[in-house]
């Protein structure tokens, strides 16, 4: 093969290289657009039932779970296992979960914790 030749098949192949690499930048940049389009958009829920809502739960073994839910108005505590849903309770009218109101209503070591934070920061307590 001449020397001609070869120049003019390393001068085609350059730019069809370049095509192909481009075109594999763009469809990875998609994959990583719409991954990350998903873990925004994974709380929404697309036409699921919107009277139905955990408002707490708690792990109880490996596979074994108790949940407070509000389904259709009503509130619930259910237990939730690898044999099934079982409803431990259902609660005439909505329980009020016990929050502290002030600041001293917390632990202890809360308090001292945020009197730290408040030291190392510059604030006064």
């Amino acid at each position: 093969m001449s020397t001609a030749a070869e120049a003019t098949m390393a001068s085609t192949a350059l730019p069809s290289l370049g095509q192909t690499a481009l075109s594999l930048i763009v469809v990875l940049g998609l994959i990583f657009a719409l991954a990350w389009l998903l873990k925004r958009v994974q709380g929404v829920r697309l036409g699921g039932p919107a009277n139905l809502r955990i408002h707490a739960g708690l792990q109880v073994g490996p596979k074994e779970k108790v949940l407070m839910i509000e389904a259709g108005g009503q509130h619930l505590l259910i237990g939730v296992s690898a044999g099934g849903v079982n409803t431990l309770h259902v609660f005439a009218e909505p329980p009020v979960a016990a929050v502290p109101e002030t600041a001293t209503d917390a632990p202890p070591i809360a308090t001292a914790f945020r009197d730290v934070l408040k030291r190392s920061l510059g604030q006064k307590s």
